[in-house]
Order: structure tokens, then sequence, then C-alpha cells
């Protein structure tokens, strides 16, 4: 195998300097640049922080293929599983960010880095402790500013404190305006955005577009359902059903309240008082209109191999219920099964399959029953077929309700996916 010409140019990027990032498109290929350059640089042992799904299927195959001199454990599992691969010989540890990692390591991959987004947080201080005096570091994201401005001093941070310097304070101070103190929210000043990224962009790869020819069709698709309970629910926080009622205690609540009733059912959440005071939600189902046209849309597409997201578990079982043949992540070698064309209907949430899953062999077409409100979740759970070796163009399809939160959702990612697309153009 080899590396197309663009992946060529990252991975000298990368070896060719101790402090690196770089920015791929999902599917670009960002685990063999990784991979290529970690074998021409003088370091005698890596540690590799990934996604756990990522850690355990996606780096050891990739290693396999491009680096088969490489000796790779994964630290994942139970402690006495992850002890002996911290303590092993092999020149590349893998694990996920939610382990401790132990041992001597010269250089470190921090693979999506937007999981240390957040420099206030224990684990990002403690893994900051644990890396002083690794001075190879190389950081791979595909959605640097997904969520603004604000996220990138964290991801720059742990890769190199020169960039954008040790404080967030400062930082913020230099970058942004204070608009509400009593909450902390801050606003980036104009022209900010240019100026950060002008100040990264010696230690920053841009890669963008550039993994494959194929192209990404995004398709709408709407429906409309009656609203009377919707909106009683968004006017006085509480519906009344014939059987049971659904109370939202405040306004974040009620917005979780309406995405679940815009796919036609809600949560009636109860606490069992007599007991620990445990809290059961039962699904109050109203409508199946999006359900309906979801078939319709699977029909029309001729039962081709398909990828459903989700947001609620119960949106999960209604799928499981109306097509028992659909599979998920969880089932034996889904993946396996899925990139052999083995599955018709794979079920999958967008946190579950966002990282590294190789999933464009089995198919071209995906479908967001309900969105995420992340940007990074949808564009990364979008790039598990939009990635290097899919044939065929990708089409992903929008359930939208009409007139619900679901339009303002998709427009938030629309706004969120502006930040990103300023960010790359001031690197280029």
């Amino acid at each position: 195998m080899e590396l197309r010409p663009y992946q060529t140019a990252a991975a000298e990027f990368i070896s060719g300097r101790d402090r690196s990032l770089v920015l791929a498109s999902v599917g670009a290929g960002k685990t063999c640049i990784a991979l290529t350059a970690m074998q021409r640089m003088p370091v005698a042992r890596w540690l590799v922080l990934a996604p756990k799904r990522v850690a355990v299927e996606v780096w050891p195959q990739e290693a396999k293929l491009w680096a088969p001199g490489l000796r790779v454990a994964v630290a994942v599992g139970t402690p006495k599983q992850r002890k002996a691969a911290f303590a092993s010989d092999a020149q590349v540890v893998v694990t996920n960010y939610e382990n401790a990692p132990e041992g001597k390591f010269d250089g470190v991959v921090f693979d999506e880095l937007t999981r240390l987004k957040n420099p206030s947080g224990v684990r990002f201080k403690n893994l900051l402790k644990f890396l002083d005096g690794v001075s190879v570091r190389v950081g791979l994201t595909g959605s640097f500013t997904s969520n603004g401005l604000e996220d990138v001093f964290g991801q720059c941070k742990v890769v190199d404190q020169s960039l954008l310097g040790r404080a967030k304070g400062a930082f913020l101070q230099e970058y942004f305006v204070l608009i509400n103190k009593e909450y902390g929210e801050w606003e980036p000043r104009k022209g900010s955005l240019d100026k950060v990224m002008q100040r990264i962009k010696p230690a920053t790869f841009l890669l963008e577009g550039q993994s494959s020819k194929t192209e990404t069709h995004i398709v709408e698709v709407r429906c409309d359902m009656d609203l009377t309970q919707y909106n009683q629910m968004k006017k006085d926080f509480v519906v009344q059903f014939p059987t049971a009622q659904a109370i939202a205690t405040n306004a974040a609540v009620v917005t979780g309240k309406l995405q679940q009733m815009s796919s036609g059912f809600v949560y009636n959440t109860t606490v069992d008082l007599s007991g620990p005071g445990r809290t059961t939600a039962t699904p109050i189902w109203f409508d199946t209109t999006k359900f309906d046209r979801l078939d319709e849309l699977l029909q029309e597409n001729q039962r081709a191999p398909t990828i459903v997201f989700y947001t609620f578990k119960e949106e999960q079982a209604e799928l499981l219920r109306r097509y028992p043949h659909a599979q998920t992540l969880d089932s034996p070698n889904a993946v396996e099964r899925w990139n052999q064309g083995a599955i018709e209907l794979l079920l999958a949430h967008p946190k579950s399959a966002g990282h590294g899953l190789n999933l464009q062999h089995g198919g071209n077409k995906c479908v967001f029953l309900s969105l995420p409100w992340s940007l990074e979740l949808y564009e990364q759970a979008v790039g598990r077929l939009q990635r290097s070796g899919q044939k065929h163009d990708v089409w992903v399809y929008i359930m939208l309700t009409n007139k619900t939160v679901d339009e303002k959702i998709w427009q938030a990612l629309h706004d969120k996916r502006a930040i990103s697309d300023i960010a790359k153009e001031a690197l280029k």
C-alpha cells in the first residue's frame, strides 16, 4: 500500500518538527499519516491517546498495514491488562483518554485532539504533568474549531504551550471580550480568528478535501406532524396525555423534551420516592410520522445498506421494533460484517460511531433520524462513510420535522460550520 501525495506531505510535515498539529477532514487517513511519520522520527517509545473504540479497533489494524515493523500494545481493558501493556516492550502503546498512562515515553500522538479542549479539567492537568518532558507531540483532529474559537486554546496547550501561551485567562483577554461576567461568557474580538490561526500556522498542516474524489450530498427529508402537544410543551413546560403527563423542570430540559417530541415521543420522568430516589424515564408515543417517512426513504433507496444515526435510546428501540433485521455496533463483528455488505441497516449513536471507524466499504448512505447539537459529532459520523476508500458519492439524509427544534439544531450546525470554515481559510 502506498500513501497518497497529500498523505506523504503530511507525514513529512510531522516528521520534520517536534511539535505539530494536523487538521484533516474526516476520512483523510490521519492514522496512516501518523504511523508513517512515527517510523521516521528518533523516538524510542510512543504513547497514542485515542477514543476507546479507535484505540481497540483502528490503531492495531492500521499499524499492521502501514507500520508492520512497530510493536503495538493496546492498554485497554482491566487494570491488569492495561498495566501489562504499559509495562511491555512495545514501541507504541495505545490507550483511551479515560485511562491514566504509565511508564516513560519519548513521543505522544493525540488522536482526536478535541477530547482535550478543556484545559481546566482534572484529566487534562494530570495528563499535562505526566507528559512533562515529552518533547515530541503530535495532535490530530478533523474538527479543530467545531464549537468555537475558545476550544483552540486547550488543544494547542497540550501540544505546544508556545503557540498560544500557558494561561487561558491571558488568551481570553487578548482575543475575546467578556460579555457576561456572571456566567463567564466570552465573545471573540473582531479579527481574532484570523490572528489565532496565523499564530499557530507554522506548526499546523491543513489537509482538506483531498481524501476522496467522491462527493457528499446532503438531502433534507422533511415531514409534518400535529404540533398541538409540541406547542403545549413549548409554552407551558408540561403536556397532558390520556394516561400520563410529561413535565420539563426548566428551559434546558424543555429543549430536550422538544427534540424527543420532534421524533414523535417524549419521556415521562418519575422518581421513586419510596426507595433510593431512582429515576425512571418511560416513553410516551403520540406520533409516528418521522419514522413512517424514514420507512418510505429506505424503500425509495431500494433497501440499500444504510447507517441510521439516532439520539435517544427510545429511537433505537423503535428502529429495532420496526426493523428486526437491523444491527447495532454492539452486534457481533458489526463493523466487519457491514464492510462485507452483510448488514442492510446499521443503527448507531454519533458518540459511538464518531471517531476512527472505517465503514466506507459497506455502503454510501446514512440517515440522521435526529441530529446531535455538536458539529464535531455530526462531521465525524458522516466521515465514517466519506473517507479514503469510498468508491461512490455519499448521501446524507437529514430527517427534519417542520416547525420544530429539529430546524434550530440544523441551523446551529450550519452556524458552527461557518466558524470551522473561516478558521481553515485563514490557514491556507
